[in-house]
């Protein structure tokens, strides 16, 4: 046999070979895979029995944190019951800086996706608020239009009223749903609140932001049309025009500067006290915990984040960031500090996944904060005012 025949030979052996063992793969015990120990592991993980759950949380559709999806729209009464929804207000057409907040929604989503409910243990919290007597959800996004603010709102509007008006999965703890919407700017709040008034009758509305977002309609875009009064800076000015929230509310955070100082006389007759950002460096986050809880005391409480109350170094991909801000473990101490307040509805809005970084830092921090208001609402159960 020549030399070029026998290295040809033995080359085949050595493909046969392989072949041969790589259809004979055994896999060592594994413990805790569905439940199944050694030999039942091996046979799970064999071929045609290998689980097919294992590894959803980079698969499948995007919810936040993996939790299942309900069509929470349908004009059917006959669908899934839940106590706490997760809902996309994909809208940016009320935003004076970047726009972008539009795809805010998917973004967080997708910052969510290591979350799950069967690895939802929070250290800090004690528990695992996706598997307590809560039934969880994601609604998905709002189909609104871009090309008309009013008519986007009023599906916005009406949108909220649907989700919030089925009857609630646990009825012994409350018969309403409560709402956690992903923004979309902060114009969005406003949808929000004029469906907690409804349920909930008037809130404390607590407000981490860089601005006050009470800006008089004629001031910010109101001097140009009624529509363009209607903003993400005046949101709050039309919510207490409206009649929707208590004169004790409150921003966190605040910073930005301002058009003069009769804006900040214009806040106190909308009903807020303001917190601003350097203030942490003279009380802590615990003296921040406690300007908070005293403020609202006693009302029922929406809270409302605007990812630019973080500094941009934490959260970048924001609309109207302002320097300055505070740290994504400082503003998630002082959420979790919140525990105990009757919070009937949250948000999350401003983020804009465009100007994000590569790590995805901004959506990481905003699906966090999402995790904190959920996990808020799960400590503390609220029956509703209707």
């Amino acid at each position: 046999m020549t030399l070029k025949r026998l290295t040809l030979s033995c080359a085949s052996i050595a493909i046969f070979a392989f072949s041969v063992s790589a259809r004979n793969i055994v896999f060592p015990p594994i413990a805790g895979v569905n439940g199944l120990i050694g030999s039942d592991t091996q046979a799970a993980l064999s071929s045609d029995n290998a689980p097919l759950h294992i590894g959803l949380k980079f698969q499948g559709l995007t919810t936040f944190a993996n939790l299942p999806y309900v069509f929470c729209l349908s004009e059917e009464q006959n669908i899934e019951s839940y106590d706490i929804a997760f809902l996309g207000a994909p809208f940016d057409t009320g935003v004076t800086g970047r726009p972008g907040a539009r795809f805010g929604p998917r973004g967080i989503r997708q910052g969510s996706h290591r979350m799950s409910p069967e690895a939802g243990y929070n250290i800090y919290a004690g528990s695992n608020a996706f598997l307590d007597w809560a039934k969880i959800v994601d609604c998905g996004d709002v189909p609104l239009t871009v090309l008309d603010n009013t008519y986007a709102l009023k599906q916005l509007d009406r949108a909220h009223k649907v989700v919030s008006g089925r009857t609630a999965n646990s009825t012994e703890k409350s018969s309403v749903p409560r709402i956690i919407t992903l923004g979309g700017d902060h114009t969005t709040t406003l949808s929000a609140l004029r469906s907690t008034f409804d349920n909930w009758d008037k809130v404390s509305v607590i407000h981490f932001d860089s601005h006050l977002d009470t800006w008089r309609p004629d001031v910010l875009g109101g001097g140009i049309s009624d529509y363009a009064g209607v903003n993400h800076g005046t949101f709050l000015h039309i919510a207490h025009e409206e009649g929707l929230i208590h004169n004790n509310s409150v921003h966190a955070g605040v910073r930005a500067p301002l058009f003069s100082r009769r804006d900040l006389k214009n806040d106190v007759r909308c009903g807020f006290d303001i917190i601003t950002a350097r203030e942490i460096d003279r009380i802590g986050v615990h003296g921040i915990i406690e300007r908070l809880k005293s403020r609202v005391e006693g009302s029922k409480v929406y809270i409302t984040v605007d990812i630019d109350v973080l500094d941009p170094a934490y959260a970048p991909a924001t609309g109207t960031a302002e320097v300055g801000g505070w740290s994504t473990r400082e503003l998630l101490s002082i959420l979790d500090g919140l525990e105990g307040l009757d919070i009937i509805g949250a948000d999350v809005v401003e983020v804009s996944p465009a100007y994000d970084n590569a790590g995805e830092t901004t959506v990481l921090a905003a699906a966090e904060v999402a995790h904190s208001l959920m996990t808020l609402m799960v400590q503390k159960p609220v029956k509703a005012s209707t």
